[in-house]
C-alpha cells in the first residue's frame, strides 16, 4: 500500500506516519508526507515518509492530482489551525474539497478524512463563536466527500489529548448531537491508530466513525460497525 498523508506534521499525522512506515499496526506502508515549508522536509523524512513539498492552500486541483497519482489512499490530516476564518475556509473546506476531486480524478479510490466529533448539522456552535468557521468548514468538506464516488471514511474523534495510547476506543452515534455530558476525550495517539486501522478495514467505507476513548480494541470496534 502507498498512502499520501496531507498535513504530515500535524499533531495526529506525525504519530500516524511512523505507525504506517514501520509496520507498527500492520504491513509496512510506503508513505508520502505532504508539507508546505521547505524546512519541514527533513522532519518528514525522519518520520519515515517520502517528503512532498506542496502548499495545499494554494495548490490547484491538477497539482493535487499529480501529488496523489499512483497511490492507493489519501489521508487528509491538514488544517489551518483555527484563528483566521478566511484561512480556515481556504484550507479546511476549499483545499480539502480540491483534494477529494483530485483523488477522484487521479483514480485514487480510498480517502480518509480526519474530521471531528461535532461535524454534523447539529454541532451547536453559534455563528458568533470563534470556532464556528472551523465547524462550518469541516462540515462542508465532509458533506462534499459524502457526495463523491470515493471509498471514503470520515473520522470524528472527540476532544484530543496528549495522553499515551490505549489502543481502545468507544464508538459514538453516527448522527445527531453528542449527548450532553458525554466525555469525548481521546488521545491523539489512539486517533493515529484509528486512521491506520481504517485504511485496512473495509467496514469503514462510507461511514462517519465518531469515537472517544473507551474499552473496545480499535480493530474490533471498526470491524463491528453497525
Amino acid at each position: 500500500m502507498k498512502v499520501v498523508v496531507i498535513g504530515a506534521l500535524g499533531k495526529v499525522a506525525r504519530l500516524l506516519v511512523p505507525l504506517l512506515a514501520d509496520g507498527g499496526t500492520g504491513p509496512v506502508v510506503d508513505v508520502v508526507g505532504v508539507v508546505r515549508k521547505p524546512e519541514q522536509i527533513d522532519r518528514v523524512a525522519d518520520l519515515g515518509a517520502e517528503p512532498l513539498l506542496l502548499d495545499v492552500e494554494h495548490a490547484t486541483t491538477e497539482q493535487l492530482a499529480a501529488a496523489v497519482h499512483g497511490v492507493d489512499a489519501v489521508v487528509w490530516s491538514a488544517g489551518a489551525g483555527g484563528g483566521d476564518p478566511e484561512r480556515t475556509y481556504a484550507v479546511d473546506r476549499d483545499a480539502a474539497i480540491r483534494s477529494m476531486d483530485a483523488a477522484a480524478g487521479a483514480g485514487v479510490r480510498r480517502y480518509v478524512m480526519v474530521s471531528w466529533v461535532g461535524s454534523t448539522p447539529e454541532h451547536g456552535v453559534p455563528q458568533s463563536a470563534g470556532f464556528f468557521a472551523y465547524a462550518d468548514a469541516k462540515l462542508a468538506a465532509d458533506d462534499h466527500l459524502r457526495t463523491t464516488d470515493l471509498d471514503w471514511t470520515i473520522l470524528g474523534p472527540g476532544t484530543l489529548t496528549d495522553e499515551p495510547p490505549t489502543g481502545r476506543i468507544a464508538l459514538l452515534p453516527e448522527t445527531g448531537a453528542v449527548p450532553a455530558g458525554t466525555d469525548t476525550s481521546v488521545p491523539r495517539a489512539d486517533v493515529a491508530q484509528v486512521v491506520a486501522a481504517t485504511l485496512r478495514e473495509p467496514a469503514t467505507v462510507g461511514r462517519f466513525v465518531r469515537f472517544s476513548a473507551g474499552e473496545t480494541p480499535i480493530p474490533a470496534a471498526l470491524r463491528n460497525l453497525t
